[in-house]
């Protein structure tokens, strides 16, 4: 009986194992095939009942000012962390814990990874893989091409995808020629974009928007999107 019992317990190890195996090499040639080509279709976008508006743009086609407006608005350190912020993950948490408006930490690089990779709801689970691609994509991909997916496949308006498709949308011309004003505002309403007007802003997003202009300039003295662009 003992010896029975061992034998389904050695079946059962080896099942996961081989499963776990087949994961992590499934993981590793979609994170590679995604640092060369771009990212076809995203689970969010196949959910949205809005439709799907994209256009794929290389970083080189995107004006700097939009990359610095995210940086300053979700990711200070994107430079300077592994993907993963501690002290804003943290600080989250705390805020969490005080009840009221759940707020994450992620970092640009764990919103590329969800982005990507998987779905935007779900709990402990979902996170846990969350932070599996974050690391792949940090080790495989980089920084320069984390922004370029981060920027082609974030929401930006209702059905809309990318900051290409968003810079048509709302202001008449592409993402190669963003303004600062231009590229703060959409930077704002990023989080809540099915919410949150860029070409009319009001109340806090228009306040938010304010600040994120103010902040291009702090990331653009202090060199904050330097490794997008070495």
């Amino acid at each position: 009986m003992a010896r029975s019992s061992s034998n389904i317990f050695a079946r059962l190890f080896g099942f996961l194992f081989r499963l776990a195996l087949l994961f992590v090499v499934l993981s590793l040639v979609w994170v590679g095939a995604y640092a060369l080509v771009p990212v076809p279709v995203t689970a969010t976008m196949l959910m949205d009942d809005n439709g799907i508006t994209k256009d794929w743009t290389p970083l080189s086609e995107i004006d700097r000012n939009m990359v610095r407006a995210v940086i300053g608005a979700e990711d200070g350190k994107f430079c300077s962390h592994d993907g993963f912020d501690a002290e804003a993950i943290a600080n989250a948490m705390a805020r969490n814990a005080q009840g009221g408006r759940i707020r994450g930490g992620s970092t640009i690089s764990q919103q590329t990874a969800k982005n990507a990779f998987l779905w935007q709801d779900g709990g402990y689970f979902r996170k846990g893989l969350e932070a599996w691609f974050t690391f792949l994509i940090e080790t495989i991909w980089g920084k320069r091409r984390i922004m370029e997916v981060y920027l082609n496949i974030a929401e930006t308006g209702i059905g809309t995808y990318g900051v290409e498709a968003g810079a048509i949308r709302y202001f008449n011309h592409g993402a190669d020629r963003l303004s600062a004003d231009e590229a703060a505002r959409m930077a704002a309403a990023l989080p809540l974009p099915k919410e949150r007007s860029v070409v009319n802003p009001s109340g806090f997003t228009r306040r938010y928007g304010n600040t994120i202009r103010a902040r291009i300039g702090q990331v653009e003295r202090d060199g904050l999107d330097a490794c997008v662009y070495n």
